[in-house]
């Protein structure tokens, strides 16, 4: 029973199966071989075309293979946005390896974690954080298995102006500028060392482990999530498909502020462009909101993606909110990796008059999407239906192995035709994220809290981890959020339990104030006491200047919990 299949739009077909027994690499080679000249990539003003995306890739596989890298291997990304991400990745890819895409604001600690439980043995690595990657180098000696550093400039993509500006202004200034190891190489150097070298001769199949992305899975310990080749291509199907009607190919901007690094850019977006195909353009620092706009100015993107954070961040800067900004060219925005709130959803609609779809996946789901209808209903606090050969389900909470009844909240399974092969190395954890349920394949096993209506679609609730007790009752954050993200005052908030001598827990509530404004504590709690039942009232409400973040745009709950503990501690 797939009640979702009645609502989608009447131009999305209700399956894609048979899906091709291909790769992202079988995409870009015709479309540099039959449309070379055409775009792939927008970066800084700088336009790089298909036939330059495979031809360098051809280079940089040529050239990891010289260095001894052979199918199986891991080679490491450690880079923000830009052409040199595609490169190596698809370079990687020829050369039979599977990419390990990092954070770039990693400690040396999480990236000696990450480098060694993968046993990456190149890393392609930006000039910024270079010194970072040669301190955990040398730090442990004989014990990475790291033995290839390549650098990368961002210089080296940039039109020419900018990269003449940028040598004379920013190079030393924000810590571009580097003197290379005797033993490291330059990316620049191998490109044009190999340019007329052969692409090796490595089949890359479907069933080929392509990426290990990093995920805190279910129980919020670092691992490394694999997928394959064709989770790729069947993730770009299915978003195509559901978002055909808003968008052109060739013509229509696919812009991605998201790290590259992220499963939602890396296996969502990343494929969708060659799919459509459609330009991808790319912005190395979503965070630097006066840049965004200024991309926005120059490629005129008709698909915009966005998690709810970097929404609320371009409706509060002091250009949109003057109207200095046109946003118009924007017909349709995804939002996802946390919820979205309907206050920011209805300011931004209102705003640029796009439409915000909702949506939803994990790591391990390898973008098997939930989503919201292009044209069709989009409800309240929904992150919406099951993509096409996406099923969901909710299963009772703590064994996972009863189906509840719509309406009943429980926890969210996902099946798909792609969802991880494996935590890396990891069975334990591999045999508790993917479990069997009767016939067919293996069920993901969120994490998440959630619902479904009649009509199939989708309502979380909140994470099973960050739900809370007080006197017995459960209380899921979200909600309370939902509630502080209609205050006029309140710009950005947070809540989560911290311990009760007497309740156990109670709900505490963290608020950034648009600039401006003003508001008291016992106004806010008398503000959530209208709106929501007692037991759910914020027992205390801090203010702060920002709220703690990862680098996709996920407020870090436990960050807040943890200070407060901390502070209880001394």
């Amino acid at each position: 029973m797939k009640p979702w299949l009645a609502h989608y739009d009447a131009d999305v077909p209700q399956t894609l199966a048979p899906y091709p027994e291909s790769t992202l690499l079988d995409y870009l080679t015709p479309l540099a071989r039959d449309h070379g000249g055409k775009p792939a990539l927008l970066f800084k003003g700088a336009s790089f075309s298909y036939a330059e995306l495979e031809s360098q890739s051809d280079a940089f596989a040529a050239a990891l293979a010289a260095l001894g890298v052979k199918p199986g291997d891991r080679v490491a990304l450690l880079l923000p946005n830009c052409p040199q991400f595609l490169i190596a990745e698809f370079g990687a890819w020829k050369a039979g390896a599977i990419v390990v895409p990092l954070n770039p604001i990693y400690s040396e600690r999480e990236l000696e974690g990450a480098l060694g439980s993968t046993g990456a043995s190149v890393i392609i690595v930006l000039t910024p954080f270079y010194q970072r990657i040669k301190n955990v180098q040398g730090d442990i000696p004989g014990r990475l298995p790291l033995r290839r550093v390549i650098a990368t400039s961002i210089k080296e993509y940039l039109p020419p102006v900018l990269r003449v500006l940028f040598t004379l202004v920013k190079e030393k200034k924000e810590g571009h500028r580097i003197t290379l190891g005797a033993e490291d190489l330059w990316f620049r150097d191998l490109l044009r060392e190999y340019r007329q070298a052969p692409r090796p001769a490595v089949a890359v199949r479907p069933d080929d482990k392509a990426v290990i992305l990093s995920s805190g899975g279910t129980t919020g310990t670092p691992k490394g999530v694999v997928g394959l080749h064709r989770h790729y291509v069947a993730a770009g199907l299915q978003l195509y498909e559901w978002t055909k009607s808003a968008k052109r190919p060739w013509v229509d901007v696919i812009m991605l502020p998201l790290p590259m690094f992220h499963v939602y850019a890396n296996v969502g977006v990343q494929p969708l462009a060659f799919v459509g195909p459609n330009p991808l353009s790319l912005v190395p620092n979503p965070r630097d909101i006066g840049d965004l706009l200024k991309t926005i100015k120059q490629v005129k993107p008709a698909f915009f993606n966005g998690i709810p954070t970097l929404y609320a961040a371009i409706l509060n800067h002091p250009d949109v909110r003057a109207g200095k900004v046109d946003l118009s060219s924007i017909k349709l925005c995804f939002s996802g990796a946390a919820a979205l709130m309907a206050e920011t959803k209805r300011q931004f609609e209102e705003k640029t008059g796009a439409r915000i779809v909702e949506g939803y996946s994990l790591t391990e789901g390898m973008m098997a999407c939930c989503v919201n209808p292009v044209q069709g209903p989009n409800k309240l606090g929904s992150i919406g239906l099951p993509l096409p050969d996406v099923e969901a389900r909710i299963v009772d909470a703590e064994q996972g192995d009863r189906e509840l009844p719509s309406g009943d909240v429980g926890e969210l399974i996902l099946r798909a035709p792609q969802y991880m092969a494996e935590y890396w190395r990891n069975p334990g954890e591999t045999a508790d994220t993917l479990r069997r349920h009767g016939e067919g394949g293996p069920w993901v096993h969120t994490g998440d809290l959630a619902y479904t209506d009649e009509e199939g679609y989708v309502f979380i609730v909140d994470r099973k981890k960050d739900m809370l007790k007080t006197s017995g009752y459960q209380v899921w954050p979200r909600e309370i959020e939902e509630v502080l993200a209609t205050h006029p005052a309140i710009r950005e908030a947070a809540v989560a339990g911290v311990p009760d001598a007497v309740k156990g827990e109670v709900p505490r509530a963290w608020v950034v104030l648009q600039p401006g404004a003003s508001a008291t504590e016992d106004e806010i709690r008398g503000y959530c006491r209208e709106r929501l039942a007692p037991y759910k009232v914020p027992a205390k409400v801090d203010f702060r200047t920002d709220l703690p973040k990862t680098m996709i745009g996920k407020v870090l709950r436990r960050v807040l919990v943890e200070e407060i503990r901390s502070a209880r501690s001394h």
